[in-house]
């Protein structure tokens, strides 16, 4: 699930806490890497335990209506179809996926209080009506409800605080964990692991991830002296901490990673400079990476392998 963008972002912000903890060792530095890595996954665990909990208290509804002391036929009618259904029922009988819930504590996350106030606002909206009313519905239409039902829930600022409260860095993966959820959605109904493709995938992980860590942690001396020479006139100290940090995350990626195309690397970087840094960031990243470049290309420091990307 995750992309070597959101790698390279969670890269940077492990080196940055290091630059701003100097206590911060590189051991400590690569549990709290692992940890980042890891909440992806956990909040797309999250989202969907969630989903299921909305889903799970249309019977709750069911039970207060007929527990009315006069209730109306309207009460008695209702069925909890969003509960109710072959999509909601394969994730309850998905062992493996009820025990990932249970191995990553899910449940201790959330409180029915929460399902209940994301309940009531699908309950508002005339597609939900319509659901209720409809006695010939089709896996389609179940989508389709449960589609809404995450759009209501991701948007709904109960669910944002909690996720505020538990995932520090959530933000930066939301889109994958909506690209994910809706995928996972419109497989429905799933008996298998499904899950398991959106775990880390090693290559992307550690092949990737930990030895950019590791090797900018390294080699940061040499590489500040790669790059200080191209600043021309730009004082070394005053550029931005994090201008720097992604800086040497490029430099080292264009001499250590041979199959990663030169331009791939320029823009990725130039593109988190937009989300993370100053407003003129991107011009001057773009600008010294542009440079570094041509330096590093001169005396044979970027060597590239694999179809297209010989130099």
């Amino acid at each position: 699930m995750l992309s070597r963008r959101n790698i390279r972002i969670k890269v940077m912000q492990v080196l940055y806490a290091m630059n701003r903890d100097k206590a911060l060792t590189p051991e400590r530095a690569l549990t709290q890497y692992n940890h980042h890595i890891g909440q992806a996954y956990h909040l797309y665990l999250f989202n969907l335990y969630h989903l299921i909990k909305v889903a799970d208290y249309a019977k709750f509804v069911q039970k207060k209506k007929r527990e009315k002391l006069r209730p109306t036929p309207e009460d008695l009618a209702f069925r909890p179809k969003l509960a109710e259904n072959d999509l909601i029922r394969s994730l309850h009988e998905n062992k493996g996926l009820q025990s990932e819930f249970r191995f990553h504590k899910i449940p201790d996350k959330l409180s029915e209080d929460t399902s209940r106030l994301v309940y009531k606002k699908l309950e508002s909206t005339e597609e939900y009506q319509a659901y209720l009313k409809n006695d010939n519905l089709s896996n389609l239409d179940h989508q389709k409800i449960l589609l809404l039902l995450f759009k209501t829930m991701i948007n709904h600022e109960v669910f944002e605080d909690i996720l505020d409260e538990n995932y520090l860095f959530w933000e930066d993966d939301k889109s994958l964990v909506v690209g994910a959820m809706k995928k996972t959605i419109k497989a429905l109904p799933n008996d298998g692991a499904f899950y398991n493709a959106y775990q880390p995938s090693t290559d992307t992980v550690k092949d990737f991830g930990e030895v950019l860590l590791n090797k900018v942690f390294a080699d940061g001396q040499a590489l500040f002296d790669i790059i200080e020479p191209t600043l021309k006139n730009w004082d070394a100290e005053r550029v931005a901490v994090i201008d720097m940090i992604l800086l040497k995350m490029a430099v080292c990626e264009l001499m250590n990673f041979p199959t990663i195309p030169t331009k791939v690397t320029l823009n990725e970087f130039v593109e988190i400079s937009k989300l993370y840094s100053t407003d003129k960031s991107k011009d001057f990243i773009n600008g010294i990476l542009d440079r570094l470049l041509k330096k590093l290309e001169k005396d044979g420091r970027v060597i590239k392998e694999g179809r297209g990307l010989i130099q």
